[in-house]
């Protein structure tokens, strides 16, 4: 373990009484941390059900303009498993994403030989206004040791930690907060993010493939009989989808691709874009793949419902 370096840009203290923790409020109780994990932001709130209404449009025009009218079952049946089973998982990964804690981890100091380590446990979110006089006591802390200190929501900052202004909390491994999942992507739902893009980018690919056919074949033959409902309707739902799926496609596609790109240089979003100074062991791009989706490799990394399994992680994550 190594000592975390002093660095301007955080706030930090040497001495506990620097810490001015009586402007700190008492963190959460234990039963509170084990409350479902939920972002009460308006805007957050509306981008989500947006997102779960156009994914619901995007079915009703699949299934009742273009599939059931078809005279080809086998077709109609194929394309509608498969487009119906991708937005389920598009669906349970955008829900997992959005009520799955980013960080979950919670602050328990334990004492080692010369340096005092702060271990990580699934047990919560960081504390907030854990910077309480008790806790940083408890710390012990020696004579050139430092802790960080967020001054924002009053808690004391792990490492790789930034602060949402949105979710009120710092944020271990914070890539961005996503308003369409209306949460912060962190550490512990990157994973379903990633699906959740996949899957919708896939969905939307999906679509504008049937849209094409569906085109030709209405061209071949007569409109009215293509359709369950009329000429004029059909075609404005129909470039309705072909918008949305393009839209989505591309935008889905290009977070998919940065998300894979973050996960494999063990860097996020925030600190590729601040440029801040590496200073986490570096390992292999599969490792942190399955630092991310899970020890080992199966086909759970494609399940929105399979938790990942850390494996071997290193529980120690913050040096003070």
């Amino acid at each position: 373990m190594m000592i975390s370096p002093v660095h301007r840009s955080r706030d930090i203290e040497r001495k506990p009484e620097y810490l001015q923790p009586e402007q700190c409020v008492p963190p959460p109780s234990r039963a509170s941390l084990g409350t479902m994990w939920f972002i009460r932001d308006g805007c957050g709130i509306a981008c989500a059900v947006v997102t779960w209404m156009l994914v619901f449009y995007a079915d009703f025009v699949v299934l009742l303009v273009m599939l059931v009218p078809s005279r080809d079952y086998v077709y109609s049946a194929i394309n509608g498993t498969l487009f119906n089973t991708l937005a389920f998982l598009a669906l349970a990964s955008h829900f997992r994403a959005m009520l799955t804690d980013p960080v979950s981890i919670s602050l328990l100091p334990c004492s080692c030989a010369h340096i005092h380590l702060v271990a990580f446990s699934p047990q919560g979110a960081v504390p907030k206004g854990n910077a309480t006089k008790e806790f940083i006591e408890s710390l012990q802390l020696k004579p050139g040791q430092v802790v960080y200190k967020c001054p924002k929501c009053c808690s004391i900052k792990p490492d790789r930690a930034h602060h949402c202004s949105v979710c009120k909390r710092c944020i271990r491994k914070m890539d961005h907060h996503c308003p369409w999942v209306n949460n912060c992507v962190g550490e512990n739902n990157q994973k379903y993010f990633v699906l959740f893009t996949m899957y919708i980018a896939l969905i939307s690919l999906h679509a504008l493939i049937m849209v094409g056919f569906h085109f030709l074949y209405c061209f071949e033959e007569d409109w009215t009989k293509c359709s369950s409902f009329s000429p004029p309707t059909t075609v404005i739902l129909l470039i309705l989808l072909c918008f949305e799926a393009l839209l989505f496609l591309i935008f889905t596609s290009v977070m998919f691709g940065t998300q894979v790109h973050s996960i494999c240089t063990d860097e996020t979003g925030i600190e590729q874009l601040k440029k801040e100074e590496r200073r986490w062991a570096k390992k292999t791009k599969w490792m942190n793949m399955k630092a991310v989706f899970g020890h080992p490799f199966s086909i759970a990394w494609l399940s929105p419902f399979a938790t990942p399994d850390q494996g071997k992680a290193d529980p120690y994550q913050y040096v003070v």
